[in-house]
């Protein structure tokens, strides 16, 4: 049995849940029965020990935590869908009444999907991106070929020049002792590539290999580790060695080396065509963003704040498995950035909360318009997961159930409205 009551922050309900004596006794019971185990009472053998017995000695309650934690997920989930509320964020739950032989009564805090005011959606007006290639594009394309492709040479007969990798050895001190961290043999500098504390760099530049020397540089005040932050340190370094990056000429040979094309010239009109699809799509998502931005902030709605703390939860564990993908763990990250769970957290609101203003303003315009997905378009999509996850179409079809599909229907329906205000909109 359900309770819907209204809070008095904007799109906050709080659902009052009863679940029966008799269901909360089996659910008792069973937390007994998982726990007897574990309990040691004199005179009894290991889990022989009564249940009365284990509740007359360590109060009538000793299992009522479990029992509740048993029964919430799935009375809630009956309740939200009794409620037929459209739920947003993940419930705060309290408990109203717990006791032997009494309904089970607890309640959960969450938020309501808010209503939209739509502003105005159709002839947004939005600045023209320019989609034009340049001879600087094609340019700077063939410098990036040119790095992808080049060689390191050494070099002996001068002194390290920017752009050179030196090959160093360093230790830091802070007013004349050693820090941890601060010492390194043998290790590859890119000069200019600002990869070392501010100051660091300039200062290998002029000395030749053998030289030893000290750098004198400040830390900065943001830096990671507090007892360094901004303080100076003297660096006594060692050039090792000087090596060169030599770019292979640009010519037909280079074209041949690295693409498909005879000539330099062919390769070059096929780089033109390449970023020319590239900045058109480019150009395509920027239309997009402007409009819905504009959309957005033309629109009216109330998020609770509860919705936008669901999204950046979401948000974040999303994050840390890309930082898994890439081969960083969250604790890694954190030592570079200065972050922790909190800050990563609150620096994700903002994000959240545009992302959630995003998508309600467009499902809107999907009621607004009668935007549907049509039977061939989600097959497509079905087909497109069935794809990338390497599976048979009917098994993905299988997988998918009721609430699977008609959130897939959604998103195809929200796709199709980020194409209309698109076209509906107006290029300056």
């Amino acid at each position: 049995m359900v309770k819907v009551e209204q809070l008095e922050a904007k799109n906050m309900v709080k659902l009052i849940i009863t679940v029966g004596a008799d269901e909360f006794e089996k659910a008792v019971e069973k937390a007994y029965q998982k726990n007897k185990n574990k309990i040691n009472i004199q005179g009894f053998r290991q889990g022989k020990a009564p249940r009365s017995i284990i509740e007359k000695m360590y109060g009538e309650g000793v299992f009522f935590e479990d029992a509740a934690n048993e029964l919430i997920p799935d009375a809630y989930e009956k309740a939200a869908a009794e409620s037929g509320l459209e739920i947003v964020s993940r419930p705060g739950i309290d408990v109203v009444e717990i006791g032997k032989g009494k309904d089970f009564v607890f309640s959960a805090e969450v938020a309501v999907k808010p209503e939209v005011e739509l502003g105005k959606y159709k002839g947004v007006e939005i600045d023209k991106v320019e989609v034009e290639v340049t001879e600087d594009d094609i340019a700077a394309e063939l410098k990036k070929v040119q790095e992808q492709n080049s060689r390191m040479i050494t070099v002996e007969d001068r002194a390290v020049e920017n752009g050179d990798t030196a090959n160093i050895d360093f230790e830091g001190f802070k007013d004349g002792v050693a820090f941890e961290g601060g010492k390194g043999e043998g290790h590859d500098l890119v000069i200019g590539s600002g990869s070392f504390i501010p100051g660091f760099e300039e200062q290998i530049i002029g000395h030749k290999i053998g030289d030893e020397f000290d750098v004198n540089v400040t830390f900065p005040e943001q830096y990671q580790a507090a007892e360094l932050a901004g303080q100076p340190a003297v660096f006594k370094c060692k050039v090792n060695g000087i090596k060169v990056k030599e770019l292979p000429a640009l010519d037909d040979d280079f074209a041949q080396d690295v693409s498909e094309f005879d000539t330099l010239d062919e390769y070059k009109e096929d780089l033109k065509k390449n970023l020319a699809e590239q900045k058109a799509k480019s150009a395509k998502a920027a239309k997009e963003d402007a409009v819905l931005s504009a959309i957005v902030a033309d629109s009216k709605m109330d998020i609770p704040e509860a919705m936008i703390d669901s999204q950046a939860e979401q948000m974040f564990d999303e994050f840390c498995q890309r930082l898994q993908m890439q081969g960083l763990s969250k604790e890694m990250y954190y030592q570079f950035t200065g972050m922790d769970d909190a800050k990563l957290l609150e620096s994700i609101k903002p994000q959240a909360e545009t992302r959630i203003k995003s998508r309600l303003v467009l499902e809107a315009i999907v009621k607004a318009e009668g935007i549907e997905a049509t039977e061939e378009e989600v097959e497509a999509e079905i087909k497109g997961m069935a794809d990338a996850y390497k599976m048979e179409v009917e098994k993905v079809r299988e997988l998918l159930g009721e609430k699977d599909l008609a959130a897939l229907k959604t998103d195809v329906a929200v796709s199709k409205a980020v194409d209309f205000i698109s076209e509906n909109a107006v290029e300056k």
